[in-house]
């Protein structure tokens, strides 16, 4: 079966930096599209990022030029580097692998506090 772990959360304060990793197992990695969702408290679960099989690349508004999303397909690994953290960026971060709409798979998501 299809399993992504993810890695990399924790408590940082504002102005620092974390970097997520999201491994897969059970899957072609490199067929799939790859993205980090964020859920804040209170919140819908909304994309931040995600990088296609062929390398294209999407942000949220809210985190262009602050974070960067990168794929290791050797290593079936994707990762969120996340730079000049705020606030408002706390939330549980899920890694997400889709082929389709109608083929998607889910991490156990990650815990990212930014505060001082």
């Amino acid at each position: 079966q299809v399993q992504l772990v993810e890695s990399g959360g924790g408590l940082v304060q504002p102005g620092g930096s974390l970097r997520l990793s999201c491994e897969g197992s059970g899957l072609i990695f490199r067929a799939y599209t790859m993205g980090w969702y964020g859920q804040a408290p209170g919140k819908e679960r909304e994309l931040v990022a995600s990088v296609t099989s062929t390398g294209s690349t999407n942000y949220a508004d809210s985190v262009k030029g602050r974070f960067t999303i990168y794929r290791d397909n050797a290593k079936k690994t994707v990762y969120l580097q996340m730079n000049s953290l705020k606030p408002e960026d706390t939330a549980v971060y899920y890694c997400n692998a889709a082929i389709t709409s109608r083929t998607s798979y889910w991490g156990q998501g990650t815990q990212v506090t930014v505060s001082s």
